[in-house]
């Protein structure tokens, strides 16, 4: 029977705050376990009921009638709400349900939207490793991930995921990626000896951390921490911690919301009062009050910011991003900071060789290589041999269906090798005699052959050029293998710092043959010695395609972008040189050295934060919010999820990214792609300027509606539209045009100016003015009909004036749609007939028209009696004065601004005051 794991006293803390700083024996002492053995049974059992599922906590989902209770949230719904009750009080129930049935509309829309997108996220999500490999009661189990407890010991070699935080018990030329935790994007070596107790996450190699990958050799693991106590955990406690904030739209809509709902109460209160002071009773009174607050309001307009985000968010998913909040769309467009991690966002996380330094001269590898190898062949390479068998043979990597397999710098001389014309497949054919392992203390590998004679050796050497270079007495030169002479060793060494300035990682290749057999007990070190120095190799995870252009344009587009990483700041600034990201290089540790409000100040020069830890990433971000900055955060790895949380919008990749940080994402990419970014920005840039035409469009109705009621009661005419008519202008007649222009493309111009101030108002007083104006033009029109219609028929209750004014006031919608599109320019130009919907739209709202003027089974309902083709010309005619004077007004406008330009003094004569903004 075996022997089961001693007894512990069995801690119910974690093996306290430095395992990496003490003996594996010491902290396996702590946990209680023999690593031997192993946890017995029983004791694994009772541990996971101490400690909890190795997973990390869910953060709490909302029911679905929260959800759908949230889309209610707006002022603006609000008052919607008030203006239904309030007809619902004084007996008009048909406009309390039209306007009870929008706000469902509304309300569905953003539910079934929101729950697209979580669906579209479930569909993305990278579970926790599902099994792991454990030594318990000294057998080798496969248990599932959710079982692992502190205490056991997990067995992994190259390809495996950690199950978990640990301390390694055994570490044969192990090495790990990190990239997705630390940002390091090289493989980190990893040893079993303790570390300093202050060194910093990326440099505790005793350790390896759940979700990370062993790219090289093997290792057993003492697992210390599990599920919300490991890394991974605590950076998902910094998001529990965090706080929903308002998107600028949200703020935008809201601040409409209080606006209209000022302007509406106000207007109640006016028509009440002089409806009262007239004498009528106070239920007539309030039927104007009540069809005044459905005017003052534009009913359709959250529907219409609803469905316009939607189908915003469907353009964006067709794409490859993935919102998953609906007001999410628009902040993209608003931010003027792109604050980016490097590794696997604006660099492949792809590993590639970019130079060679081979017989005296460098080459740049040019091209975009696949991993298969599969890219151009370098013209300087036909008929060199680089020392391929050396790049080759000491290399434990594969390609594997295009993907690299094993240490990713290894793949990077393979894909090499193959591109350089090698035969991979032969040269890896001979068979290793004997080896020497790659280790972090001797800093190379070698590899033991037999020659094509059988009586001879062959030695291949990789790793550290100063390492190698020392044990090289020969070098390839332009005529053939040289003595390795002062001369020589000085270009070399100048070469190896000339390509890590340039933030390469480089690594040598040499080789010797030996007069001797080959033979498996050789001294492999030894034979390393007098090697003939073939080429040095500068490796770098280069830039994505395409991703210059896009931070290129991102600046053309007023948008600065920056560098956060975990990287190395020489490797960080190469790479930010490379792709055009301006700015000073700041570490970590210089971070450290400064307080809030110093950060803040400085945070405009930085360009490149490297070797940062999550908490700098966070407080990087909390500076430029400080600033006064609308700040996206893009990323895949843990590291960026907590500052992905509290940034304005958080960007994660779909493909690459942890759970962790899809789950505090704003914007999930499908395809890890930042040139999609570039591409949202566009879009969410659109998405507002169709917001602003439609709401100048809506609410120019709005303005126009309550200035025909408020004039006509202070003149002493009757109210010149009905509730019912009202309703039918901002639903019927306004929402299918305001839909239309929802769906507008994109300006020419719209990633050609700087962003927008977040600050700045939907309508500020600018373009209230301009709304003022085309509701007063509106208001006079319609009044003028409306009187005339009194005046020609006064013993019919009004009802043909109250027609003519009405189809007058729904035709002036026509223009007011058109105007609504083009704010300076004239709107007898192409780009008014670009929007086709749009047309069609309004073809539909004047058939509607008709329906409700000419047809008998909607005459009672709307209100309506016959016009006859010349008053139709009438309205037609009056309100085509909304395109007149809104022409006139930009023409007059066109002309003080080039009069101004032509007497404004050159900026030599009269410099422009710091601040000063041009019109």
């Amino acid at each position: 029977m075996p022997r089961s794991s001693p007894a512990p006293s069995a801690p119910d803390t974690l093996a306290g705050d430095d395992p990496h700083a003490r003996e594996s024996a010491a902290v396996a002492a702590d946990l209680g376990v023999d690593p031997a053995r192993g946890l017995s049974a029983v004791e694994a059992a009772l541990r996971l009921e101490r400690h909890g599922a190795n997973q990390l906590a869910e953060p709490p989902r909302p029911s679905r009638l929260r959800r759908f209770a949230s889309q209610f949230k707006s002022l603006l719904i609000v008052v919607l709400v008030v203006a239904a009750s309030l007809a619902a009080l004084v007996g008009e129930y048909k406009d309390a349900v039209v306007v009870a049935v929008v706000l469902l509309l509304n309300a569905t829309l953003g539910y079934v939207q929101e729950g697209r997108a979580q669906r579209s996220m479930e569909a993305l999500k990278q579970m926790l490793p599902s099994r792991a490999r454990v030594r318990r009661d000294g057998r080798l189990l496969d248990v599932d991930g959710a079982e692992v407890v502190p205490g056991d010991v997990a067995l992994l070699e190259a390809g495996d995921r950690v199950p978990a935080d640990g301390r390694l018990l055994v570490a044969t030329t192990l090495a790990a990626d990190e990239s997705s935790l630390t940002g390091e994007t090289t493989a980190a070596d990893k040893t079993a000896q303790p570390v300093a107790a202050d060194a910093p996450v990326a440099d505790r190699d005793s350790m390896l951390w759940m979700n990370t990958t062993v790219v090289r050799g093997r290792a057993e693991l003492l697992v210390t921490a599990t599920g919300m106590r490991t890394r991974i955990g605590e950076v998902a406690q910094l998001l529990s911690e965090a706080t929903p904030r308002a998107t600028p739209l949200q703020r935008q809509i809201d601040a409409l919301g209080k606006r209209l709902a000022a302007i509406a109460g106000v207007a109640v209160l006016v028509v009440l009062a002089i409806s009262l002071l007239r004498g009528e009773t106070f239920l007539a009174a309030a039927m104007d009050a009540i069809a005044l607050a459905i005017a003052a309001v534009p009913e359709g307009l959250p529907a219409v910011v609803t469905v316009t985000l939607a189908v915003g968010t469907a353009g964006m998913a067709r794409r490859n991003a993935i919102v998953k909040r609906l007001a999410s769309v628009e902040t993209l467009g608003s931010a003027d900071v792109i604050c980016t991690d490097k590794t696997g966002t604006l660099t492949r996380n792809q590993m590639t060789a970019r130079a060679v330094w081979h017989a005296g001269e460098r080459h740049d590898v040019d091209g975009d290589p696949s991993q298969d190898g599969h890219g151009p062949r370098p013209t300087w390479a036909e008929g060199r041999d680089l020392g391929f068998a050396a790049m080759v043979r000491p290399n434990d990597a594969d390609v594997r269906d295009g993907e690299i397999v094993g240490d990713p710098t290894e793949g990077a001389l393979l894909v090499l090798a193959e591109r350089a014309g090698a035969d991979v497949g032969a040269l890896r054919a001979r068979p290793r005699v004997a080896e020497l392992p790659f280790d972090a203390a001797i800093k190379f590998m070698a590899t033991v052959h037999e020659d094509d004679t059988g009586r001879g050796t062959l030695v291949h050497v990789k790793g550290a050029p100063d390492v190698v270079l020392r044990r090289c007495s020969e070098v390839v030169g332009p005529d053939g293998v040289v003595a390795l002479d002062e001369d020589w060793e000085a270009r070399i060494r100048d070469a190896i710092d000339a390509l890590a300035r340039e933030g390469m990682r480089t690594l040598a290749v040499a080789s010797r043959r030996v007069d001797a057999p080959a033979e498996a007990r050789a001294d492999v070190q030894a034979l390393a010695e007098s090697l003939v120095f073939e080429s040095l190799v500068g490796i770098v995870d280069p830039p994505r395609s395409g991703v210059a252009d896009a931070v290129a344009r991102a600046h053309g587009a007023g948008i600065t972008v920056k560098m956060i990483t975990g990287d190395h700041p020489t490797t960080a600034s190469a790479i930010a040189g490379e792709l055009g990201i301006p700015g000073r290089t700041v570490t970590g540790a210089d971070l450290d050295t400064m307080d809030d409000d110093r950060l803040a100040s400085e945070i405009e020069d930085i360009g490149v934060c490297a070797r940062v830890a999550p908490e700098h990433k966070v407080r990087i971000v909390a500076a430029l919010r400080e600033r006064g900055h609308v700040t996206a955060m893009t990323g895949d790895g843990v590291n960026d999820a907590a500052a992905l949380e509290r940034a304005d919008i958080g960007v994660a990749m779909g493909i690459a990214g942890t759970e962790v940080t899809k789950q505090a994402a704003d914007l999930v990419l499908a395809d890890d792609d930042f040139t999609t970014i570039v591409a949202a920005v566009e879009r969410g840039r659109a998405i507002y300027d169709n917001i602003v035409s439609f709401v100048r469009f809506q609410v120019a109705t709005n303005i126009g509606a309550i200035l025909t009621i408020l004039t006509a009661r202070a003149i002493g005419l009757p109210t010149p539209f009905t509730p019912i008519q009202l309703l039918w202008v901002n639903l019927i007649m306004d929402g299918p045009p305001a839909l239309a222009l929802g769906v507008d493309p994109a300006r020419p111009d719209t990633m050609d100016r700087p962003p927008r101030d977040p600050s700045a108002q939907i309508l500020d007083r600018r373009r209230l003015s301009r709304l003022l104006l085309t509701g007063a033009v509106m208001a006079t029109g319609t009044l003028v009909v409306f009187g005339w219609g009194l005046s020609v028929r006064p013993d019919d209750d009004a009802a043909f004036a109250v027609t003519l004014a009405f189809t007058t006031f729904v035709l002036y919608q026509f223009g007011n749609a058109i105007n609504a599109r083009v704010e300076s320019a004239t709107v007898f130009s192409r780009h008014t007939l670009r929007n086709r919907q749009l047309w069609l739209a309004l073809g539909g709202v004047l058939v509607l028209q008709i329906a409700a003027v000419h047809l008998a089974l909607l005459r009672p309902i709307v209100g309506t009696v016959e016009l006859e083709p010349v008053h139709w010309a009438l309205a037609a005619a009056t309100a085509s004065s909304i395109i007149v004077v809104e022409e006139l007004r930009k023409f007059v406008v066109r002309l003080l601004a080039r009069r101004q330009a032509r007497t404004a003094p050159s900026p030599d004569a009269s410099p422009r005051p710091e601040g000063s903004h041009v019109a």
